[in-house]
């Protein structure tokens, strides 16, 4: 029997403790009561909207029976979370073991209960343990700040996000209990966490703010500010001795797993569907990526001062900005503008001033620089999409007007979720070289195109055009997310079905082993049980669990069933042969193969008793396909053993984060697919991918993904590679690092000439 949760009044905490505490609990009483409310209100709401719109009777009743239970206990759910979220505060001092780790090697596995009604429990784990964990990563920075705090109250180490008692884990926990304490099935549940994640999480950030504000108040830690520890570039030499990621024996458990080349957890691994809005920057980036960039264009114009000092460039008129801009308004629509040249661009402005005043004119270093870091950036995006994609067009036709947006803010090639830098991405993604012809949702093409006409059409040096014209497309681009989560979670479904199949064949397998021990069957009887009992075995196991009582009549069936193979006394009969008929015949076996394979297994057996309905049986038996075989994976040709650089890849592979994306290479000319590592199994080796659009395109054991990466054929795609602007833009800055690092060089060729 459960205690009641405790309460802060009865936790003989320190007066101090226990004052911050319940003005804490206050706070989020107080922040969380408006949503709480509104997901009450919207829940109710969408049970009936269920309801009333369900074609499917049963359906239709339980949406009602689920609202019904809710109506009448409605009242409940906002005191029943805060109590158990009172009763985390409470505990706070007391003994507790932290969560467990994800173990770096698979602890061995468990039959007892296994039974297909675990999916349910595993959904709701699922499902809550998606909304904490992206509510964590929303809100990094204060919950490590929160952690800290809560470490110094409780006189214990900081806590993590997952132990924390006013984590998104706790406060997730604490919604679990209230709603089971509503008697709300299984389905309105996955419900209610939904919309629990909808209506109340998005003001969380804003909580933990406040909680810290109230904490620093309170005197605890009032200094605490956290400083990001800005790791220095490595040397070419010592990233190439890194290439090999340490194996995970070396690691934490629950350490994020190394990228290629041994990349650390900072270098985060990318999860992201294509299109996504990015991250926002922190201001110090923001700082050392302005100075950088100030710095290399710097370095660039001295070389092509150098390379141009004989030519005589003085003397020209230069042009100011704003009649810069008035000049590229005009030609928004001409045919450069639409194919993106912009060095013909920039002869035609150059020309036409040149008429209008009478003389030679130039652009402002400045204005000249962004011409060329756009063309530059679009000499990058180009190399990076397919021409014959539907969508590579609108690629060029954007590029005007984010010339003249970045001519007046030139945020753009420092911020990587700028609004204009988004919709970029997002177009040049839908044509991306990493994509299938099928990774395009024909849909989503009328999008797109619309989004860059508006932008075409409606810029006039507003950059709220920019900002309209993502949004409206981010829309479109959240639903296509969610539409390729579904179809990736249905896989996912079905790939852990054929992992419990797999898991509940072997236990059969073992059961039957057991069984026999060290007696020696005859051969034919041997193969039946192999096959076609173990196929009973594995099916009771997977429906009724190992704690069932028709799983224990199945084992005492097979001890009986071995019994009579072998001849003993008294075994068989009757009564055992319908049973193993009845039992055949629930896995698929026809009437009459069933009762040939039970009168086999039930009575004696003699390998010389009618050979020919022996083999016909036989016959039969290796043309049937048995429950969840999979012949392409049995037929597989034995491998010679992985090398020490292939093990290291097989470790790495074994505790990546699910939804990480790889690319693939496809030809020897180096182009690659990429694909996302929805799931894999510790238990059967299977992993499993998807396209952009979450359908399924590709299995593979993590032997063969290990061999792979070991040979450069797969590799992991990190954050930084995740986005193809962001890559299109680091290439761009390698390329201006590389360009100015030459600028003394050819000073001292021209010195010595």
């Amino acid at each position: 029997m459960n205690s009641a949760p405790l309460g802060l009044s009865a936790a003989n905490l320190p007066p101090r403790v226990q004052r911050t505490l319940e003005r804490a609990l206050i706070l989020v009483s107080e922040e969380l009561d408006h949503g709480m409310q509104r997901l009450v209100e919207e829940f109710e709401r969408e049970l009936f909207r269920l309801a009333d719109m369900s074609r499917n009777p049963g359906a239709e009743t339980g949406y009602m029976r689920a609202l019904r239970s809710f109506r009448l206990n409605r009242a409940d759910l906002l005191p029943s979370f805060m109590v158990q979220v009172e009763s985390g505060l409470a505990g706070l001092r007391s003994p507790a073991t932290a969560p467990p780790p994800v173990p770096v090697e698979p602890e061995a596995p468990s039959f007892r209960n296994l039974s297909l009604l675990e999916t349910s429990v595993m959904d709701e784990d699922t499902v809550l343990g998606e909304i904490a964990s992206r509510h964590e990563g929303r809100a990094t920075l204060a919950l490590h700040l929160l952690g800290q705090r809560f470490g110094v109250l409780a006189g214990s180490p900081a806590f993590d996000a997952a132990r924390l008692p006013l984590g998104p884990y706790a406060l997730c926990r604490a919604l679990r209990t209230a709603a089971v304490g509503m008697e709300l099935d299984h389905d309105a549940r996955l419900l209610l966490y939904r919309m629990f994640d909808r209506q109340v999480m998005p003001g969380y950030e804003r909580v933990l703010d406040r909680l810290n504000e109230l904490l620093a108040d309170q005197g605890i830690l009032p200094a605490l500010v956290f400083v990001p520890v800005r790791a220095r570039p490595a040397p070419v030499e010592a990233r190439k001795d890194a290439d090999e990621p340490p194996p995970a024996a070396d690691r934490n458990p629950g350490e994020p797993a190394p990228g290629p080349g041994g990349r650390k957890p900072e270098q985060r691994l990318y999860t992201g569907w294509p299109g996504q809005a990015a991250n926002a920057d922190g201001a110090e980036d923001d700082d050392a990526a302005f100075a950088m960039l100030q710095q290399l264009l710097s370095g660039r114009r001295e070389l092509i001062d150098k390379l141009r000092a004989e030519r005589g460039a003085g003397g020209r008129r230069q042009m100011d900005t704003p009649d810069l801009m008035k000049a590229l308004r005009g030609l928004q629509h001409g045919t450069a503008a639409r194919r993106g040249d912009l060095p013909e661009i920039k002869r035609t402005i150059l020309a036409q001033a040149r008429q209008q005043y009478g003389e030679a004119s130039a652009l402002s270093p400045q204005d000249s620089d962004t011409f060329e870091l756009v063309g530059l950036l679009y000499e990058q995006i180009e190399n990076e999409i397919r021409a014959d994609a539907p969508t590579s067009s609108l690629v060029r036709e954007l590029q005007l007007p984010l010339l003249r947006l970045a001519l007046l803010d030139r945020a753009f090639f420092l911020h990587n979720n700028h609004p204009a830098r988004q919709l970029l991405n997002t177009i040049a993604e839908s044509a991306a070289r990493g994509t299938d012809q099928g990774d395009l949702d024909r849909a989503m093409v009328g999008p797109l195109q619309q989004a860059v006409k508006d932008v075409v059409e409606r810029f006039d040096d507003d950059p709220a055009v920019f900002t309209r014209a993502n949004a409206g497309l981010q829309q479109h681009m959240q639903v296509q997310a969610r539409k390729a989560e579904t179809l990736e979670k249905r896989h996912i479904e079905a790939a852990r079905g054929k992992e419990k199949l797999e898991m509940a064949r072997r236990r059969a397998a073992e059961v039957l082993d057991k069984a026999v021990g060290d007696r020696r069957l005859p051969h034919f009887a041997r193969a039946l049980l192999n096959q076609a009992w173990a196929d009973v075995l594995t099916l009771t196991l997977l429906r009724q669990g190992e704690e069932s009582e028709d799983w224990r009549q199945q084992v005492a069936a097979t001890v009986d069933v071995i019994s009579a193979c072998l001849g003993e006394e008294g075994a068989g009969g009757p009564e055992l042969a319908g049973h193993v008929q009845t039992s055949l015949s629930q896995v698929g076996y026809h009437e009459d193969e069933a009762a040939v394979i039970a009168q086999r297994l039930t009575a004696t057996a003699d390998d010389g008793d009618d050979p020919a309905s022996r083999t016909e049986l036989a016959m039969k038996l290796k043309a049937r396909v048995r429950l969840g075989e999979d012949k392409v994976n049995a037929e597989k040709p034995q491998l010679p053993p992985r090398t020490a650089a292939e093990q290291a890849r097989y470790e790495q592979l074994r505790v990546l984060p699910f939804g990480c994306w790889m690319e693939f290479s496809t030809n020897q000319q180096g182009d690659v697919v990429r694909r996302r590592l929805s799931w894999y199994s510790r238990i059967t080796d299977n992993a499993l991918f998807v396209n952009q659009r979450g359908q399924r395109v590709a299995e593979f054991s993590l032997d063969q993904l290990a061999r792979m990466m070991a040979r450069g054929q797969a590799r992991l795609v990190t954050a930084e590679r995740g986005r193809l602007v962001d890559r299109a833009w680091q290439a761009t800055i390698n390329a201006l690092r590389s360009f100015a690092g030459r600028g003394d060089e050819v000073g001292t060729m021209r010195a010595g000439t």
